[in-house]
């Protein structure tokens, strides 16, 4: 986030520098988020707009922050940014505020009512009256067309908007609506207009990507996507991110043993395993349907890196809920694996139920769930050494390169790290790499019989 000075005698000479068509814009929160800010950022460069993502050079004359509002922490973030531009545009370092997003969609009013010097708020489905605010003209002829945030090698790839799933937590429909898929034409349209530009990753994301098509095609339809978007020239991989468990479309994974370049990774968040919480949570699922569907998956592609996400401290959790949770998770062994505190979201079904598990309860409960992934994910990062993999380079830092084999996506998962002094590759191409040594979340190794296609 940009950090601006207070200092009285900079503010006069700040405000006469300030471009008065560059526009900073600022993401909070997760991937869909990246994606929406990237296509605005699109749409304001065909009006003829400076724009820059999370600018630091203080010349921006207008600051658009795309907000979060998925659980407290998050929410608190864009609040923080919201009053921090809302102080700099009356300190005069910069001439318009407007904020759009989920917070804003979420508690628009309230926003109104305690940040009034923001000179506009938009909800999530509001890009062309936030456009035309900016005196921009929204422009259709512009699908697939965006600024990358994100390394041009890879790029976060949405395949549908809102959610029609009833978890008792969840405010996501609350933000983003009911699901909308966007037809297999226009997702394949704009993923040859990112091919040519360069990317040659997809990390396919929607709040559920099992439920694309249903709308449109009146059927289950994430497989033919994935056999129209994996013939697209240039795309080398294809990674799945966010699967519902309940109602899984199992022909997916015969595409993904037919196409080299979707990638055997599927993060599937699974939130709990007990069969109180399951249904409390109203997963549409039970205890024993997700052992015998993560089984069936892994039966199905052999080798496949399952990324699940779980919550801890969901009201009515006990502490046999916890430890049932514990032995789950020893027992199945995820390739990957996160945790979140349970936050109390208003306006959830959730929300009428009494959040009785203390905080410092459910940290503890994160911290001994990631406690024992740490050692799961050394053991199995310790069955790689020796082998060769597959490796999309994405930066350099320090004396490292650093990328990812197909089980690994930006950010959350294993890094591969080649000595810079030893060998070279190229930032946004894949190499052979021998992994020479492993700790709990990175990998060592070397490139072997150069780069590869």
């Amino acid at each position: 986030m940009q950090a601006f000075s207070n200092e009285q005698d900079t503010c006069e000479m700040k405000t006469k520098t300030l471009k008065k068509n560059k526009v900073n814009v600022v993401t909070l929160g997760c991937s869909k988020n990246i994606v929406d800010s990237e296509v605005l950022m699109g749409q304001l460069k065909a009006n003829n707009f400076l724009v820059e993502h999370e600018s630091t050079d203080e010349d921006a004359s207008i600051v658009i922050i795309n907000t979060c509002g998925f659980i407290d922490n998050a929410k608190q973030e864009s609040i923080d940014t919201i009053i921090r531009y809302a102080d700099a545009k009356t300190a005069g370092l910069v001439d318009k505020v407007y904020v759009t997003g989920c917070l804003s969609e979420r508690y628009r009013p309230e926003l109104e009512k305690e940040i009034p010097n923001v000179d506009g708020y938009f909800g999530t489905r509001e890009l062309p009256r936030l456009l035309k605010t900016l005196k921009a003209n929204y422009k259709h002829e512009l699908v697939g067309e965006r600024l990358l945030t994100t390394p041009h090698h890879y790029s976060y790839f949405k395949i549908a908007e809102g959610c029609d799933r009833p978890c008792s937590f969840c405010a996501i429909p609350l933000m983003r609506g009911n699901h909308i898929s966007k037809s297999i034409e226009e997702l394949v349209k704009e993923a040859k207009h990112l091919a040519k530009n360069g990317t040659k990753e997809l990390m396919m994301i929607a709040q559920d990507l099992t439920y694309y098509g249903l709308d449109l095609y009146k059927k289950r339809n994430l497989a033919e996507l994935l056999r129209n978007l994996s013939d697209v020239e240039g795309i080398e991989w294809i990674r799945l991110h966010y699967a519902f468990p309940a109602g899984f479309p199992m022909d997916v994974l015969d595409v993904m043993n037919e196409r080299k370049n979707i990638c055997n990774y599927l993060d599937m968040p699974l939130q709990h395993i007990t069969d109180n919480m399951l249904k409390s949570m109203r997963r549409g699922t039970t205890k024993q349907k997700t052992i015998d569907l993560v089984n069936q998956i892994r039966d199905k592609v052999p080798g496949i890196a399952i990324r699940t996400t779980l919550i801890a401290g969901y009201p009515g959790e006990t502490q046999r809920d916890h430890e049932e949770m514990l032995e789950w998770v020893e027992q199945t062994r995820f390739e990957r694996l996160g945790i979140f505190a349970y936050s109390h979201e208003e306006n959830t079904h959730a929300y009428s139920l009494k959040d009785d598990v203390p905080a410092k309860v459910k940290q503890a409960r994160t911290e001994a769930v990631m406690e024992l992934q740490q050692g799961i994910s050394f053991d199995l990062n310790q069955k790689k050494v020796g082998k060769t993999f597959k490796v999309l380079f994405d930066k350099k830092e320090g004396e490292y390169f650093i990328g990812r084999t197909e089980f690994d996506s930006p950010e959350v998962d294993n890094e591969v790290l080649v000595k810079a002094d030893k060998d070279f590759v190229r930032v946004g191409d894949f190499a052979n790499v021998k992994i020479t040594s492993a700790e709990d979340y990175d990998l060592y190794g070397e490139v072997v019989n150069g780069f590869v296609s």
